[in-house]
Formats: C-alpha cells, structure tokens, sequence
C-alpha cells in the first residue's frame, strides 16, 4: 500500500486542517490539537489544562454531559483526550461514515463548554484519585519529582495533573477563562485521518470552527540552557524495590541537535532487547526486570533520562554499570562504524512501525504543526537521522558524566 501522507491546508475561516485520506479505512479519526498545556498555567492554576481536558466532556450550551458521552458511543464510536506539558489533544474515533458528527461534537465542546460547577465537583474528585494512583506507583511518581527539579526555573517543572491543593480551588471561571485564552484557531490544528476526502472534511471544518476566536499567535519560546543545577537525591520511599531515574536536559524541539539525542537514548536504552542498557543490567547480570532510556523535548529545552527499577542492595552497582555505557559512548569504544549503521537502521524501523498507528500518526502529524508549522515528512527526520555522525552522539554521550540522580529506596 502507498505511503499515506498527511496534507496541511488552511480552510477559509482559517483553520489549520491536517487530513490522510486512507480511503479503504473503516473507521476515521477527527480531533484538535491545542498548543497549551500545564506550560501555560499560572502558578496559582497549576493542573487546570488537565482539568479543562477531563471536564470539557461535562456539558456545553446545548448539550448535557450525558448527550456528550452518547453522542459518539451510539454509534460505536469513542472520545477520548489526553493533556502533556505543551498541549491538549481531544479526539473521537468513529465508523468512517460519521465524521460530521464527530467534527461537529467537538467544535461544540472546544467552543461552548460549561463547566457546571455539579459536574466539575464530581470530576475533580475523579482528578483527585488519578493524583493519589500516581502517588503509589513509584515507577511513574519519580517521573513527576525528576522532571520538578530537572526543569527547575521553567514553566515546565510542575505536575501537569497539579497538586491536591491547586485542584482542589480551580472552578468554572477559570476552566472557561483557560478555553477562551487558548483554544483559539491560532493555536490550534484540527486534524483527521479516513475515508473522507479533504474537501468534505474541510468544508466541515470551516463550518463549525467559523466562531472559534482568531486569538493570537504563539510567540516564539527562547531555548533554554541545555544545563541544570546537579542532584542526586536518594528518597525513602514505602516501596518494595529501588526506582532510579538519572538524566540531563538537552536541547529542545528546535534544535538539530534532538535527533542525536534520540538516537543516543535509542542505542543506550531503547525499546528493542538489544539496547545497550538491557544487554548490560538485564541479559548479562539480571539485575532488573526493565531498564529504558527516554527522550522529552519542549520548545524551550529537553532532557534525556535512564529509568532502572532494582533491588536496593543494587543500585550503586547498576549506577556504575549505567554510566561505564555512557562512557564507552562517549569515548567511541562502544560506538562503531557498523553499530552506528545498525542503530539507525533499527531506529528508522522502529519509526516505519509505529507509523502504521493511524490514530498516533495522525496526532504527531498535528503536533508537528502546532511546534513547527507543517507535519513532519519522513523523508525529512530520515535525512536527519542519517546525518547523524559519531561525534555527536559522542559528545552528547560524554554530558551524562553530569547527570543529576534521584533514586526511590525502600524505607525500612
């Protein structure tokens, strides 16, 4: 089968419409993408793109919570949404035939919301438990302190999902301030994936995002200092075995430099077994059960971390196991002519995989859009790829000999 792109058009109300036409697909795939997440709050509103994201569901001018819910899933259909660091992204998936109703539901939702302060109550305490399930699982909660301290002096630092206490105080005015401030048409891409062709669906777009706010145009964020104050924090913790997570900031998204990165965090620690890191910690000495390397750019910055859960008598050593790999990347002795081949042939098949997800596809096609202005090609992040040479994947090797650390040891 031909190699589906996605195609970026401005319909004439001025909406960013990104469409694949897969015209043998059953089921179509429409959203937004919004180019605000937790980054955007005040301090004082910290959680509340998470909130707005699980409570925009919660009722509009014409339609309650429950026509919502019923809207898609009469007809087989889903809605979902997700909020990270630099976005919100609400979706619905559908039998192919359906996507005017979808289109319409959530120009509704990003336009007409609510927030009934009835429905916002009951959500919030739905919010509040989702903050304590973070909190007993340690292999995510260390994520969240990690990246605070990390990403220290940004807007990025805090929980996207807030605190108890932030949660606890954020109401319908300020849900409804959040929609009006940055669901606008200048920072958002609809985007659609089905059997539909593009002037159908943009004629549907037009129409129903007509009275969407122009807003303004996102300024530009200045790249942050690819550095950070040095920890390592060792933290008692009511849990069974150690979590260590040890990772530096890098560049951000508008940085050539993010593709060595990510091909660096590939080879060490990668999904495939074959990872530096699982050879070394797991398939030779069977210290851990999982060991993975992962990437985080934003528009300001980035950063690159190790996560290794291990019992506790074995973090020093699996500390000094992690960074001997990233000295022998560092120093090339790891990183042969033919490893380096190898590991870009694997990564860029890693990529060719995951494309065949319509529904992440079509929501990285859009990302791309809101961060850069158009969807990535593959063609682009191939030659990227393949530019990267050994010298720089050494050099941003040789920075993890200042990585900070923060480990979870089980209290006794």
């Amino acid at each position: 089968m031909a190699r589906l792109n996605p195609q970026l058009i401005v319909t004439p109300c001025g909406m960013r419409l990104v469409h694949v036409h897969d015209r043998g697909a059953a089921a179509g795939i429409f959203g937004l993408a919004v180019g605000a997440g937790s980054a955007a709050e005040t301090p004082a509103e910290e959680g509340l793109a998470h909130f707005v994201e699980h409570t925009i569901f919660k009722g509009t001018a014409r339609r309650s919570s429950w026509h919502i819910i019923n809207r898609m899933e009469a007809i087989g259909g889903e809605l979902n949404a997700y909020t990270s660091k630099e976005e919100t992204v609400v979706y619905s998936l559908f039998p192919g035939s359906n996507a005017a109703r979808a289109i319409e539901l959530i120009a509704d939702l990003a336009q007409n919301s609510q927030f009934p302060d009835r429905e916002l109550d009951k959500e919030r305490q739905v919010v509040l438990d989702e903050i304590a399930s973070y909190l007993d699982n340690p292999s995510e909660a260390i994520y969240d302190l990690f990246e605070e301290k990390l990403l220290a002096g940004t807007p990025l630092a805090h929980n996207i999902l807030g605190s108890t206490d932030t949660v606890e105080k954020l109401g319908s005015s300020d849900c409804r301030n959040f929609l009006a401030r940055h669901y606008t048409k200048s920072n958002s891409v609809a985007f659609y994936s089905g059997p539909q062709s593009c002037n159908v669906i943009a004629s549907l777009v037009d129409r129903h995002f007509a009275p969407m706010a122009e807003g303004k145009a996102p300024s530009k964020t200045p790249e942050c200092p690819a550095t950070a104050e040095r920890f390592d924090i060792a933290d008692a913790q009511p849990c069974h075995q150690a979590h260590v997570l040890t990772g530096i900031r890098t560049a951000g998204l508008h940085s050539q430099s993010r593709y060595a990165v990510a091909l660096l965090a590939n080879i060490a620690g990668g999904p495939g077994m074959n990872s530096l890191l699982n050879v070394e910690l797991r398939e030779k000495r069977g210290l851990v059960y999982n060991v993975e390397a992962s990437t985080a750019f934003f528009r300001s910055t980035g950063y690159m971390g190790v996560y290794f859960g291990c019992d506790a008598e074995d973090v020093g050593r699996c500390r000094r196991l992690c960074d001997d790999v990233f000295r022998r990347l560092a120093d090339g002795s790891a990183l042969t002519p033919y490893r380096l081949r190898a590991a870009k042939k694997q990564y860029l098949g890693q990529l060719a995989v995951a494309s065949e997800n319509r529904e992440n596809s079509v929501i990285n096609a859009a990302r791309s859009t809101l961060f850069y202005g158009r969807p990535a090609s593959r063609a682009d992040v191939e030659a990227a790829i393949e530019a990267v040479d050994a010298a720089r994947i050494a050099a941003e090797a040789s920075a993890f000999a200042e990585a900070s650390v923060l480990a979870f040891i089980p209290a006794e």
